[in-house]
């Protein structure tokens, strides 16, 4: 028996679809949109004018200027082309379109609300809207917005529930695509052997069935499938996708959402409030809102909603206090410069000839050859003398590591005089040679005809840098440091190196840290060209000073912190300040001298503390220095909202300062 729908039913359907027919072609015909607008909890610069419903066509109000507008709710008419009023008119919102925002610990909170008209709401329809920011010439998608009607919200689980019914007609137990009844039959009466063993959970390889009853199972299987029921499975399995496309028309969002929600009344405006937070960027100054959508019934677009227009967030910083002037340091230049450089050379038992094939001696020979080389062809300096110092362990006797040592070191400062004295030679090559006007030779730019002097020194046993090498080795345990503190105390060195071999730790001692006791020292003796006197006084720009000013501009502050913070002034303190270390930053700002500034940003720590007595008294000195603060007060968040407790504004006059 069919079964049809009652009379009544039919006849709420047939008005529910010319209901929402004629909204549709409302929509078509107003062409209304969406409003992005600020929430009424935040202060703006601009007063906000509310309009209540009114039973005329247009209404004439008043904004903050006191010029006249003329708020009108009409619509052109697709036939006459004539613009004629609605039939009622929806309460009118002048609002500002822009907002300055504080930016704080590097993010921002970008606060709006989009407010949607009932002429978009109906029980059939879902109402999609796309936000989207647009900053730095860059356009980022937000989440969208979903406003979800009751019936549409059904036809959706509808077509979920049809796609269902499909997934579960698949049949996966092949058994079901098979007669079983006819298989059993046919193996009872031709292989009752087998048919004996159909509650037997032992398995038969498919060899030994065909072996024994010369049909396989395969074979028999396959003769009593439903090929017809096998391939229409195996379609439905294939189109799985194409169904869901079919059945499911309007999936439901789960990904990059910030709202879904169900209207079941669908008479009224919705407002939603949505916030948005950032991380600044440098440069980031401001950012612009706009949102975009569809009026959708089910399958179809109903309307296109236009575009809003922007709504404009101005991000305020406290980087904007920021000194910007250049520091200076006051510098004494020396005529004399000496540097050091330590190079690890290998020596041969008892040798002091510098062999560049011994360990890592090419590496360490070729390293001191490039630094010479520098310093020869430095424009700035001028290489005077290098004193060679050579380094002895202490195995051996005192006197003969002296001896040893001093041969070194005079080996190591004729070895490198040698390469020195060619090295400017194939220079002076390069550079060629220069005439006078009376023929003479002459070479500006030539080297220094005098060999630069080598002098040697030597360290017989270096016990201060085993001292130091020993307390910082992590694989001595405490025991052996102690003992080795002990054989310290022995004034003479060969008595305690004696000594020393008794103990468990100086076979690691004598492996581990001995080779680096055998060191050469470089000290080179340089002086400045073209400088007569020894000392010089003057200034130069404080570079890491600066590069602290320019990363609190670019929003960078814990870099910016790590470098102001020796300095304790004022952008210390706003460093501070930025990343809400309020008790440094106070201590900072307290300590300084009292002017708008300063005071300003006492008021703002004082008031992030708690105390609003003092960040009041603070916010009023700072407008009475310097009256731009009474506009600059709205911008951060702690001074608004002491405005907004105390009236401030009512008692300070606004000056054009």
């Amino acid at each position: 028996m069919k079964s049809f729908l009652p009379i009544w039913a039919l006849l709420t359907l047939v008005v529910c679809a010319c209901a929402t027919s004629r909204k549709a072609e409302q929509l078509q015909a107003g062409k209304p949109a969406a409003v992005l607008a600020l929430p009424e909890q935040y202060t703006t610069s601009f007063r906000e004018i509310d309009l209540p419903t009114l039973a005329q066509d247009s209404a004439a109000a008043h904004e903050f200027q006191r010029r006249e507008v003329i708020v009108m709710n009409a619509v052109r008419d697709s036939v006459s082309g004539e613009m004629v009023a609605n039939e009622t008119l929806e309460a009118a919102r002048v609002t500002a379109r822009f907002r300055n925002v504080a930016e704080r610990h590097g993010r921002v909170d970008l606060a709006f609300q989009v407010i949607v008209p009932a002429v978009m709401q109906d029980s059939r329809w879902q109402v999609r809207f796309h936000p989207r920011m647009e900053l730095l010439g860059e356009t980022v998608p937000l989440d969208d917005i979903l406003i979800t009607g009751r019936d549409y919200r059904k036809a959706q689980l509808r077509g979920y529930q049809q796609y269902e019914r499909f997934l579960r007609s698949i049949i996966t137990d092949s058994t079901r695509l098979m007669d079983r009844h006819q298989l059993e039959i046919f193996i009872e009466r031709n292989i009752p052997r087998l048919y004996a063993l159909r509650r037997d959970s032992a398995v038969v390889s498919d060899e030994a069935f065909a072996s024994i009853y010369g049909v396989t199972e395969r074979q028999a299987i396959d003769y009593y499938t439903y090929a017809l029921l096998v391939r229409r499975n195996e379609r439905k399995l294939r189109d799985r996708d194409k169904m869901f496309r079919r059945y499911v028309k309007a999936p439901l969002q789960t990904e990059r959402l910030r709202l879904d929600t169900l209207i079941v009344d669908e008479n009224g405006t919705f407002i939603y409030n949505y916030v948005q937070t950032i991380a600044t960027r440098p440069k980031l100054r401001k950012v612009d809102i706009r949102l975009s959508g569809e009026v959708m019934d089910y399958d179809k677009t109903v309307y296109g909603i236009p575009e809003s227009d922007p709504l404009s967030f101005y991000i305020s910083s406290l980087t904007s206090f920021v000194d910007g002037r250049e520091r200076y340091l006051d510098r004494v230049i020396s005529r004399r410069v000496d540097l050091q450089e330590e190079a690890r050379l290998v020596f041969a038992v008892g040798e002091d000839a510098v062999r560049e094939e011994l360990a890592d001696n090419r590496a360490e020979i070729g390293r001191i050859r490039a630094r010479l080389a520098s310093l020869l062809d430095d424009r700035e300096f001028v290489l005077d003398s290098i004193v060679v110092t050579a380094n002895a362990s202490p195995e051996g006797s005192w006197h003969a590591n002296g001896a040893l040592s001093q041969r070194r070191s005079r080996s190591v400062g004729q070895y490198f005089a040698a390469w020195m004295q060619r090295y400017a030679d194939s220079v002076d090559r390069e550079r060629g040679v220069f005439l006078r006007l009376d023929g003479t030779l002459a070479d500006p730019e030539s080297r220094r005809k005098q060999p630069i002097r080598f002098s040697s020194y030597a360290l017989p046993e270096n016990w201060p840098l085993l001292d130091r090498l020993v307390e910082e080795d992590t694989f001595l345990d405490d025991a052996d440091k102690e003992r080795y503190r002990e054989r310290r105390q022995e004034p003479d060195a060969d008595l305690r190196e004696l000594a020393m071999r008794r103990d468990a730790s100086y076979a690691y001692i004598s492996r581990e840290l001995y080779p680096r006791l055998r060191n050469v020292v470089f000290d080179f003796r340089l002086h400045r060209r073209d400088m007569q006197q020894d000392t010089v006084h003057t200034t130069m720009l404080d570079t890491s000073y600066m590069a602290g000013v320019q990363a609190l501009r670019d929003r960078d502050y814990k870099r910016a912190l790590t470098l102001l913070r020796p300095y304790a002034d004022f952008n210390t303190a706003i460093a501070y300040c930025c990343l809400d270390y309020n008790a440094s930053a106070l201590s900072v700002l307290e300590g300084l001298e009292p002017t708008a500034e300063v005071s300003y940003m006492l008021a703002l720590v004082y008031a992030r503390q708690g105390d609003d007595r003092k960040a009041v008294d603070c916010y009023r000195r700072a407008c009475a220095l310097n009256g731009s603060f009474v506009h600059r007060g709205n911008l951060d968040p702690e001074i608004s909202a002491l405005i907004r407790n105390y009236g401030l504004h009512v008692e300070i006059p606004e000056t054009n300062e």
